[in-house]
């Protein structure tokens, strides 16, 4: 079974005293696996808030359908196994980590007796154990982002939506959250996120989708989308001197064109990381 359906989606919303309409979402279609990492991409206003709205029963769809375990997203039972951390959570800035998720186990029915452990593996899970009785007022934006990553878990859900979880946040902050995405994974969760920055989810993301205007241009996995045809890529290493020249004969002799050869490269975020971590 999909975690996630949505079929020939569209939204549109209607623009009061200019008898005009805005369209969202046209005609879109996609699946997540049960136990996949899907990320949804593309620019801000491309869609891709408006489909959770609607796969999460805040907005009806002006046309199509959307199911999450193969119940109607309009039916609020189809909300039991998913947790949700919208793009901007807010929280009570009184409470502390511990109040905070204490408060969202009690309305999601969670018993006292179970709570209390549930709670302490969360903080823990997210890395908040240090900031376990601050309040959430004085939290950093990448520390607000944890809390309500755990906040989503709290009634431990089947399928984890994620609004632009790492919004806002820097780079040693967006590369906790992706670790703790990669966690959820390994323990059977199916992960649903926007956002409109590849490279922050091309290393958590199974399969990905990208919207432009309300509409899905593109869709696969990560080799899929980002492989150059026609062209493949050998990396050699300890090459001794004269190699390449050779190499280049036989390229250029099996009647393939030699196009470039160059030393293997890591990008800006894995250099700022290994120079800004500490050391173990």
């Amino acid at each position: 079974m999909n975690a996630v359906t949505v079929e020939n989606l569209t939204k549109i919303y209607p623009v009061p005293m200019r008898r005009q309409r805005v369209v969202a979402v046209k005609n879109l279609s996609l699946t997540v696996k049960e136990g996949e990492v899907y990320g949804l991409l593309g620019p801000n206003g491309s869609g891709k808030s408006t489909t959770l709205k609607v796969l999460l029963g805040l907005v009806t769809p002006t046309k199509g359908e959307a199911a999450i375990f193969g119940k109607d997203s309009r039916d609020y039972q189809s909300r039991a196994e998913v947790g949700f951390l919208p793009e901007n959570p807010y929280f009570y800035k009184f409470l502390t980590a511990e109040e905070t998720l204490r408060f969202y186990g009690k309305i999601c029915g969670i018993p006292a007796r179970e709570l209390g452990s549930r709670i302490s593996d969360l903080i823990s899970l997210v890395g908040l154990e240090d900031a376990r009785h601050r309040r959430v007022g004085g939290f950093s934006k990448g520390m607000l982002q944890r809390i309500g990553l755990a906040q989503a878990l709290v009634q431990n859900p089947k399928l984890v939506v994620l609004d632009e979880p790492t919004a806002g946040v820097d780079p040693v902050g967006s590369r906790q959250i992706r670790d703790l995405i990669l966690d959820l994974k390994k323990r059977g969760k199916t992960v649903l996120l926007t956002s409109h920055l590849l490279g922050q989810v091309q290393e958590v993301c199974d399969r990905v989708g990208i919207m432009a205007r309300g509409e899905m241009v593109r869709e696969g996995s990560l080799d899929e989308l980002t492989a150059i045809e026609r062209q493949t890529e050998f990396v050699v290493e300890d090459a001794p001197e004269g190699l390449r020249e050779k190499i280049e004969e036989v390229v250029r002799g099996s009647g393939a064109r030699f196009v470039t050869s160059r030393r293997p490269q890591r990008d800006l975020e894995g250099v700022f990381l290994e120079s800004t971590t500490p050391k173990k």
